[in-house]
């Protein structure tokens, strides 16, 4: 067959040996890789097995290793249409096939003839738009017609054009004979990972432990045996359909030093985070892996429970909201559970960390643990603080009304707001109480003292002793400018 002529006279690249994998958490990685090949001198063709499936080939980057020997490359082609059943049947529509089909009696009945049709084949509507069509047809050398037929399809020559793994050929020129030591880069697509992170808390919510991990998912069609694994974390842009280049190739704190000379080291890496894995790691085709990041213990965490009336409205119009008559007005609102975290050296993290899920733990009296609630974190650098909302409150209750509610003039509004908070738990809690305004806003009249937090949003702090309630009323004038 003319592939299989073609391929006994290419030079076939070695096995990737060096093998540097750098993944985005935006599912693409940069793989560099070394080769060797044994070259004759002048023109020649050469294949390169075991890349990516989901290579992007217009990445490929290529450098000869080997001093006094250079190399060029006249044309690369990329081939993926690897052998199946389908591929096969595809290609060989309008060629000789033998079927065997064996009968209830136990007979076999042997035809030759020619396939018209196999599963997989686009075939024209009529009105432009192709369909998948999905039987076989052959035409028999007595002239049936076999539809769909069951039992064993010999074809009686196979194919060009398939190979059996995803193929880089090149077409060379080399200035002389030898082995030659090559690097390889390229991008591929269908390789990503996550950051997974669990907390767990301590008895009296004022501590905890954080562990994070590295999940990598392997889609990309190739493995890496014994990689320098390294993760990129940022919000990296690439132009669709992907662009030509490449990305450029201890922890802080006081996190523990257990396996440390093993673990990930973080480096800045022009506006994004790098973190290498000490040792190498071998991340196999269709594998999820997950690789420890940190572990941090006795970290200190705030909780804190947080009645926020108008979360669905700042949320979803935020500054475009304007109050209207039936608006804000629903009185059953819960206490939302948080707890924040200052990522900082001082409380033994200090780690840019990736953004991820967090879930959140806590022991119960009979010392199992517990799952709390779970939220996402962005990208969070060192001394920062991240918030996590975990869940709502069982037992402190909040009631917000509306009690009153009056235009003053066609851009004016005065409204009145009643807000209740009831401890029902055998300990003292203290609720943050967040409000929001829009426009131009004053407030006229409140029974408690608000803290202005920012151009939209003040707050009360409500201290609540076991089964004590707190009512706050406040009236506000809001002014638009149109």
């Amino acid at each position: 067959m003319i592939l299989t002529s073609l391929l006994a006279v290419a030079a076939l690249a070695g096995a990737p040996t060096g093998v540097e994998l750098t993944v985005y958490n935006v599912n693409f990685g940069l793989v560099k890789e070394t080769r060797s090949i044994d070259l004759k001198a002048g023109r020649q063709e050469v294949r390169v097995e075991d890349v990516a499936a989901h290579i992007d080939p217009t990445s490929v980057g290529f450098k000869s290793l080997t001093p006094g020997s250079p190399l060029e490359i006249l044309e690369q082609n990329y081939q993926y249409d690897l052998i199946s059943t389908q591929t096969i049947l595809l290609k060989s529509i309008g060629k000789r096939i033998r079927l065997r089909q064996l009968l209830e009696n136990g007979r076999e009945v042997v035809s030759e003839g020619e396939l018209l049709a196999a599963p997989g084949q686009i075939v024209n509507a009529g009105d432009g738009a192709g369909q998948v069509y999905t039987g076989l047809v052959v035409k028999t050398n007595d002239g049936r017609f076999i539809l769909s037929p069951t039992g064993t399809i010999e074809v009686l020559e196979l194919p060009d054009g398939l190979i059996s793994k995803p193929t880089l050929m090149w077409d060379l020129v080399a200035e002389r004979a030898g082995r030659h030591e090559i690097e390889l880069v390229y991008l591929t697509n269908g390789i990503n990972w996550s950051a997974d992170y669990v907390l767990t808390l301590s008895a009296d919510d004022k501590k905890a432990d954080l562990n994070g991990w590295v999940t990598l998912n392997n889609q990309s069609g190739t493995a890496y045996k014994d990689a320098t694994l390294k993760l990129v974390a940022g919000d990296v842009r690439r132009l669709q359909p992907p662009a030509r280049g490449f990305g450029a190739g201890g922890f802080g704190g006081a996190m523990e030093e257990r396996g440390a000379d093993l673990g990930f080291r973080e480096e800045t890496l022009f506006e994004y985070h790098l973190y290498t894995l000490q040792r190498p790691a071998t991340v196999r085709d269709r594998e999820t892996k997950q690789i420890s990041l940190l572990s941090a213990t006795s970290v200190d965490v705030t909780k804190q429970l947080i009645l926020e009336g108008q979360r669905s409205i700042w949320h979803g119009y935020g500054r475009n909201y304007r109050p209207g008559e039936g608006y804000a007005t629903d009185p059953k609102i819960k206490v939302n559970v948080t707890v924040a975290v200052k990522n900082s050296e001082k409380n033994r993290l200090g780690l840019p960390l990736p953004e991820g899920r967090v879930r959140v733990y806590k022991r119960d009296a009979g010392g199992q643990v517990q799952m709390l609630g779970e939220d996402l974190i962005d990208h969070t650098p060192r001394e920062e603080t991240f918030n996590l909302y975990i869940g709502d409150a069982f037992d402190v209750v909040g009631e917000r009304r509306r009690v009153n509610f009056r235009s003053i003039n066609s851009n004016t509004l005065e409204e009145t707001f009643e807000i209740k908070v009831r401890n029902r738990k055998r300990t003292t809690e203290t609720v943050r109480v967040v409000e929001h305004a829009w426009s131009e806003w004053k407030i006229t009249h409140e029974t408690m003292k608000s803290v202005k937090k920012d151009s939209n949003t003040f707050e009360y702090l409500v201290p609540l002793k076991p089964d004590d309630e707190q009512a706050i009323t406040y009236t506000i004038v809001t002014t638009w400018g149109y």
